[in-house]
Order: structure tokens, then C-alpha cells, then sequence
């Protein structure tokens, strides 16, 4: 495959392949060997994972992976405010797809949790996440065609909360007007803050997004996935 031309800020790191499950297996590999330096080195380490199709090959790769999972907290980005029952839960997914295999001994910590609104829910997903020890391990991230990431919308009236550089809490309720469901969300310095940070995507509509981003690396709350556009952030992608 011809490589993209694509300009990225110094210390991005394109991991572009021919097809999604080869990107899939790659990222499975790369996610797996940090995973299991940094249980040689910490008791804990967590792993965040985005929802939606795309990821659907690397978690089936990931969880026939050989690692402690026990010693694994397992998170998604973001959630829609739905019951797991609904086809709209990813965390319905994450329990189907990922947590399989050699990875069912790994913890989920659930950011859906009980309460009319993610407004409502919010107390508890704190709860839910007070264990977990930060930094984050890894953050696997996705893109949409606006340039939101995670559920930072930018159409969302509490984006400059959650993307605010010294917000202290780790999750924020999001209500974005263009999407049917509202959402909770890690905030933008929980999930900048990670270890290993990749971003996942595919097809050439979400490449022509990234260099939109590209374009204008400043305005982050116009486009939220340009706040990591950083050194050190991975780029998989397949068309």
C-alpha cells in the first residue's frame, strides 16, 4: 500500500497497513508487549478502550493474548447512557468481544452506571474509577468525521469543562445536541496523561478528517482530537 502523504507534528508515529485486520493484529501486539512491561514494573495497569465497530478485530486478537489479565483494569473511553441491553452499549460490546478468551480474568470497571442521566450517574462512576491508579496504562482512542474523540463533542455545552488542561475530575457527563444518546466521557487530562496513547481508525473519510485536524492543531475545541496530536501518540489506520 502507498503510505498516505500526510505531514504529522514530530513524534507521531504513523502505523498505517493494507487491511483493518492487520492494523488490528499490530496494534494487539503493541498494546500486549507494553502491557506486559508495565506488569513487570506496577501491581495494576489499565487499559482504555473505545467503542464501535472498528476496534471489533484488535479485541478479538488482543484477548487470546498471553497476560496476567487478572492484574488488568479494563475501561471504555466513553459510554452512551444506555442500559447494557441496548445495541447501543459498549460496554455490552467490550463484554462480548474483548473480554473473551484469556481476557475474561481481566476487571471492568463499568463508567455506565445506575441513574436517569449520566448527570445523575456521575457520583458513582467516580466511585466506580476511585481505584484506579494514574496515570492511565493505555489509551486506545477512535475518531468521528467531526473530529470528536472519547465523547468530546464539539457541539457539547460542557466541552470546555472536559477539556479543560487542569480539570480535576477523571469523567464528565456529556449531552452533545447531534447525537441521540447522552454520554459519559474520561476527560481530556486523563486520557492525555496516559503512557501509550494510539489512535485507531479507518477508511479514507476519517483520514481526510485527520488532516483537517492537522490543518489547525490549535483549535482543539473545535476539533477535541487534536488535543492529542502529540509526540508519542500512535497512528493505526487502514483504508
Amino acid at each position: 500500500m502507498k503510505t498516505p502523504d500526510i505531514q504529522f507534528p514530530p513524534g507521531v508515529k504513523p502505523r498505517f497497513g493494507d487491511t483493518p485486520d492487520e492494523v488490528a493484529l499490530e496494534l494487539a501486539q503493541a498494546v500486549s508487549d507494553f502491557l506486559r512491561k508495565r506488569l513487570a514494573e506496577a501491581e495494576r495497569v489499565s487499559l482504555v478502550v473505545s467503542g464501535g465497530s472498528t476496534p471489533l478485530p484488535f479485541f478479538t486478537a488482543l484477548s487470546r493474548k498471553e497476560l496476567d489479565w487478572s492484574r488488568v483494569d479494563v475501561l471504555l473511553a466513553d459510554e452512551r447512557w444506555v442500559d447494557e441491553t441496548d445495541s447501543a452499549s459498549n460496554t455490552r460490546l467490550v463484554k462480548e468481544s474483548l473480554l473473551q478468551h484469556k481476557a475474561t480474568a481481566a476487571h471492568f470497571l463499568s463508567l455506565k452506571q445506575a441513574g436517569a442521566t449520566p448527570a445523575d450517574g456521575l457520583d458513582a462512576a467516580k466511585a466506580e474509577l476511585a481505584g484506579l491508579l494514574l496515570p492511565l496504562d493505555v489509551v486506545i482512542l477512535g475518531m468521528g468525521n467531526d473530529g470528536h474523540t472519547a465523547s468530546l463533542f464539539p457541539d457539547a455545552e460542557e466541552l470546555s469543562h472536559a477539556m479543560d488542561p487542569e480539570c480535576r475530575d477523571i469523567v464528565a457527563a456529556m449531552t452533545p445536541a447531534s447525537q441521540p444518546q447522552k454520554r459519559i466521557t474520561l476527560t481530556r487530562p486523563a486520557l492525555c496523561s496516559a503512557r501509550f496513547i494510539a489512535l485507531h481508525f479507518r477508511g479514507t473519510d476519517k483520514l481526510d478528517t485527520l488532516k483537517k485536524a492537522l490543518g489547525a492543531p490549535d483549535d482543539v475545541m473545535a476539533m477535541p482530537i487534536r488535543a492529542f496530536l502529540k509526540p508519542d501518540l500512535q497512528v493505526f489506520w487502514s483504508p
